[in-house]
């Protein structure tokens, strides 16, 4: 439906936007789950103060019990049913249908509790026909919807929800402000956005507060508030519509390597390469198929993105259905890295291309966090001067320089966390441990090595204070080797300091 009101708007040439307002979304999403039937009166209640309360009705005949208390409304309507409302199955539900409108525009943002904006500037269809469009697939899925575009996201929304209402004739509802506000300005006898509207703004702000003339200005398209999308724009993307939606496997896999050409020319031409990528499978249904998948290193190489595309399909728990078909296919690039043209080798390869490759290959089938590598942090604690990452994130510059080729461990790579502790037999103050036991078995010590001084950060405490740590390497007599730790110094930090077991060496 089309808004009758006349808005002074100073953005119009720039940005449109689309509105999505599901006033039934509760009831239909009862009826979607069969948890109502769909031609019976019943209500929707919700604990709310201590008492249970309706907070919607199937029918509109019943919508006089909104508020009221289930005894009220049983002793008016004593056969009306009732449905426990659940707030967090509409807002998934409305999820699902945001979900479905990125087939108009990339650029979704949620209204909850019962809407939806999508920015639509530059879509070639006109905004009647992509009304008309979303109403009727909104419609085959059993949703009453309101849909109407405006200049503003204010502006669209209020013209969803008011249908054919004048400006100066909108309830203060339309202004988006709580309750206690809304009763205040009631009270001053400003009960129109008419009346509000002829009012000068700064007293309005003085006497109510800044919000009010922020949000009438957002209101009458004065201003316009950006939408905030529930994804992240792409760098990249390409699509790909269908006429009739499309089930055969062939012809997806080739759309999907067609627009991995088209993505990888737009990469070239911007001399970037893809880190992170998605595909999107719109079904007709209004099901979303999403699958993403990362490389180690950026690249624009459409065989290689295809390979990659392959294995994380292969890896799918269960394959795709295609259903009734899909009717739009898109791939984008979610994330990009410069990449200049590289120096080949004499066999035709790029430097460390195959490492790249196994690692792209295990993380699309493994998960990106299931495939680490080792990094070094900013601390000379052991088990803060190391840490693991995914191998397909860029690590931070090593502080400390790795131990050289055929030179023995200073540290174990095996820590434990927390460090063990140990009962030891040394010399005091400062002597290695001649014996030690840990989980109930004795460890006679034949070699050690140490102490290695490890000072703890008193920059980082209030009281500047901390224990050193006195690091030993044991060696017992069945050749295992232990990497050991006096907690404290003897008669300067602590009189009983205690020892830890921090590792084992292979």
């Amino acid at each position: 439906p089309a808004w009758s009101g006349t808005v002074t708007d100073k953005t119009s040439t720039m940005r449109r936007y689309l509105s999505l307002y599901l006033p039934r979304l509760s009831v239909e999403r009862a009826i979607r789950a069969n948890v109502a039937p769909p031609d019976a009166a019943f209500a929707l209640i919700e604990p709310i103060g201590g008492t249970i309360r309706i907070v919607g009705v199937a029918r509109a005949s019943d919508a006089g019990l909104i508020g009221l208390t289930l005894a009220d409304a049983r002793a008016r309507v004593p056969t009306l049913g009732v449905v426990a409302h659940e707030p967090l199955a509409d807002a998934g539900l409305l999820a699902w249908i945001a979900d479905g409108c990125e087939v108009y525009s990339p650029t979704v943002a949620l209204d909850p509790p019962d809407g939806v904006t999508i920015d639509i500037t530059g879509c070639a269809d006109t905004d009647a026909r992509l009304v008309a469009a979303l109403t009727e697939r909104l419609a085959r899925h059993g949703f009453t919807a309101c849909v109407a575009t405006g200049a503003t996201p204010d502006a669209a929304a209020v013209a969803a929800r008011f249908p054919r209402t004048p400006l100066a004739d909108l309830p203060l509802a339309a202004l988006r402000i709580d309750a206690e506000l809304r009763h205040a300005l009631q009270r001053a006898g400003l009960t129109t956005i008419g009346a509000l509207a002829a009012c000068p703004r700064a007293p309005l702000a003085a006497r109510f507060g800044a919000v009010v003339p922020k949000m009438l200005s957002r209101l009458l398209g004065e201003t316009d508030v950006r939408l905030t999308p529930r994804r992240a724009p792409p760098a990249i993307v390409t699509e790909q519509r269908f006429a009739d939606p499309v089930t055969l496997t062939a012809t997806i896999r080739t759309t999907l390597d067609r627009l991995i050409m088209a993505a990888g020319e737009q990469l070239a031409r911007r001399a970037l390469g893809g880190r992170q990528f998605e595909v999107a499978l719109f079904r007709s249904d209004g099901h979303v198929a999403r699958l993403a998948f990362a490389t180690g290193a950026a690249t624009r190489d459409a065989a290689v993105l295809g390979r990659l595309l392959a294995e994380r399909i292969d890896t799918l728990a269960d394959p795709l259905d295609p259903g009734f078909g899909y009717d739009l296919v898109r791939f984008s690039v979610l994330s990009t890295d410069d990449l200049h043209a590289s120096q080949l080798s004499f066999e035709g390869a790029t430097p460390q291309g195959e490492l790249t490759a196994l690692v792209d290959r295990l993380t699309t089938r493994l998960g990106s966090e299931r495939v680490r590598r080792l990094a070094f942090g900013d601390s000379h604690i052991p088990e803060k001067a190391a840490y693991d990452l995914p191998l397909a994130t860029e690590p931070p510059s090593p502080l400390v320089p790795p131990t050289a080729p055929g030179e023995a461990p200073h540290h174990p790579l095996y820590l434990f966390t927390p460090p063990q502790p140990i009962e030891v037999l040394a010399e005091v103050p400062d002597g290695p441990p001649r014996r030690f036991q840990w989980r109930r078995r004795r460890h006679d010590v034949t070699r050690a090595e140490g102490p290695e001084r490890i000072a703890a950060e008193w920059w980082q405490r209030r009281d500047g204070g901390g224990l050193t740590r006195d690091y030993y390497r044991l060696e017992d007599v069945d050749g295992r080797r232990f990497w050991v730790f006096r907690h404290g110094l003897y008669g300067v930090e602590h009189n009983n300091p205690r020892w830890y077991l921090h590792g084992l060496f292979a």
